[in-house]
């Protein structure tokens, strides 16, 4: 069993509620009482962890999906089920370098960083690049590069070529026409957007580029909620974006 080292980001789970938490010196309040977060110095993970009322919590190795839960937010994420199509239709690798621009909170960087040898990501806004560089610090990602600057002006520039690159901008077009300088043969290129007419602009530099396997998804989810009345598709809405995927 993995032992939980000091200052480490720890998930614990209740039966209803679930906390990421750091290893240190300090008290946790909760509604089920008080977690002395020292005591996970000498817990593995898999153990328990007890509130001064008695009440368990399990300790668990945070993955992807809890950093998306709980990390800090900017905005509105890519959504895990948009993230899935991506990794999917990619085929994403550890042998794998990404290219990432549109860092925002940098959700999508982790999911790519857990599995890619190395994600340089690109993020022009000031306070969005102090919120993603804690969030990828706290996943304990150290084959995430955070730049803070404007992809648009800077790919012209970059010598570096890459396995996959993912654009979540609203100027995803803009930056097309230098993919191919970047992208090594048979690599991919993933957008995401959520309007219609960005949409169609990403498409039209796309097909100026000459890509190949060029396809564009929208990933419908619906939970089922399950109540005493009966079970039935959840009222949220469905949409979130579209998935744009071409290969160089």
């Amino acid at each position: 069993m993995v032992v939980v080292a000091d200052k480490s980001l720890v998930l614990l789970k209740g039966k209803k509620r679930e906390y990421l938490v750091e290893a240190s010196d300090k008290k946790f309040h909760t509604d089920h009482g008080i977690l002395d977060l020292g005591e996970l110095r000498e817990k593995t993970f898999g153990g328990t962890l007890m509130t001064h009322l008695g009440y368990e919590y399990a300790i668990i190795k945070p993955r992807a999906p809890d950093f998306f839960r709980h990390c800090k937010r900017t905005g509105a994420p890519m959504m895990p089920k948009d993230i899935g199509i991506i990794l999917a239709y990619t085929g994403l690798c550890p042998e794998d370098n990404v290219l990432d621009a549109g860092t925002g909170s940098g959700i999508l960087a982790i999911y790519l960083g857990t599995i890619a040898k190395k994600v340089v990501t690109y993020e022009r806004n000031g306070e969005f690049v102090k919120i993603a560089r804690k969030n990828i610090e706290a996943a304990g990602l150290r084959n995430v590069e955070l730049r803070h600057a404007d992809i648009v002006s800077e790919v012209p520039h970059l010598k570096k070529n890459f396995n996959l690159i993912t654009l979540d901008m609203k100027d995803a077009a803009m930056v097309i026409p230098h993919i191919k300088k970047v992208l090594k043969p048979g690599g991919f290129l993933a957008t995401y957007s959520p309007f219609f007419e960005q949409t169609e602009d990403i498409r039209v530099a796309i097909e100026r580029e000459g890509f190949s396997e060029v396809q564009t998804l929208e990933c419908v989810e619906r939970n089922l909620d399950f109540t005493k009345r009966g079970t039935r598709p959840s009222t949220r809405v469905a949409h979130t974006g579209f998935i744009t995927i071409a290969r160089l």
